[in-house]
Formats: structure tokens, sequence, C-alpha cells
């Protein structure tokens, strides 16, 4: 786990995100899981309102292009989502001690990767990079074969899972006259 990890949050740049699985375990490996993964992420984009431009769901990672959310920060709606998907999909097990409570199971690794994204430049080559990693490791020929992905999106209009592009999460608040 790399230690001195810097978030720069507040700056209104776009985030690159890759999160993995605990010890790299496909957690993420059926289609039902995938589907779950996405479903949820749609639920915390709403939520904590924030612009998805991009996604790329792994048998054991994710990627991830967005906006900073006007609730929280990337950080607490990684959380949720990890959080929420974790809930789902692990059955909770008993400790030796049966006096203490149930432990789940970890899924995730306890930090993610999150790059900002200062120049047009770099959004395109991040989302390049998200939409070509399911052929880049065997798992399909073409983008457009991995349906965990917004790649049909962009390609063909296609609506996906998880909105993308979508401002209308984006709420704007006004003061009051004479405030």
């Amino acid at each position: 786990m790399p230690t001195g990890l810097r978030r720069y949050y507040g700056t209104g740049e776009l985030h690159y995100i890759t999160c993995s699985c605990y010890q790299r375990k496909p957690w993420l490996d059926t289609p039902e899981r995938r589907d779950l993964f996405l479903e949820i992420l749609e639920e915390v984009r709403q939520q904590h309102r924030f612009v998805v431009l991009g996604y790329a769901v792994m048998p054991e990672h994710f990627h991830l292009l967005m906006s900073e959310p006007q609730i929280g920060t990337p950080s607490t709606a990684m959380q949720s989502v990890k959080q929420r998907y974790a809930q789902r999909v692990i059955p909770r097990r008993r400790r030796r001690d049966r006096s203490s409570k149930e432990e789940p199971m970890p899924i995730w690794q306890p930090r993610f990767y999150d790059f900002n994204l200062w120049t047009e430049r770099k959004r395109i080559e991040k989302l390049r990079y998200v939409h070509r990693n399911p052929v880049k490791r065997g798992l399909v020929q073409e983008p457009e074969q991995w349906r965990w992905s917004s790649f049909r999106y962009y390609k063909n209009g296609d609506v996906v899972p998880v909105r993308i592009n979508d401002c209308d999460v984006m709420r704007m608040s006004l003061r009051k006259a004479g405030v």
C-alpha cells in the first residue's frame, strides 16, 4: 500500500480512479456481480451528484473517470460504492470469539489510486486506456464486446448502466439577493 498518497480535491478537476479488489481476488468475476456493481455506482453517482465520463469494470478492479462530487469528495463517493457492494455480496462470517460481532470478509483494497486529469489530452489518454483494458487483458477481441464499460456509449450512443456525461445530476446553488 502506498504511503504518502496525496489527493487533490476541491480543484474542480476530473479524477481518474482505479480501485482493486482485496489481494486482487476476482470479486467482480461474474456478469451478475459486475451488473450489481454498476447499479450501485449509478445510485452513488446520483446521490453524491457527480458526472461519470467513463468506466470499465474488470474481474478484480475497476476504472472510473469522474468529476468531483457536489456532495462529499471522490473518497467518500468511492467509500460508499465499496461499502454498498461489499454489503450486498459478502456473507458475514463469525469470528471464533462468539461474544464479538460478525465481521465482513474484505473485498476491496483499503485505498484507491486517484489521478487528477489536468488536461484534455490526459482525459482522452485515460479514457482510451479504460476502454482498451478488457481487450488488453484478453477478455474480449474488441472494446465494444465488453458490456461493463462506457465504450458503447461513445461509439454508438448506446444507453449504458451508468449515465455518461449526465450533468443533470449537478445542482447549482444560488445565494439569495442581498446576502
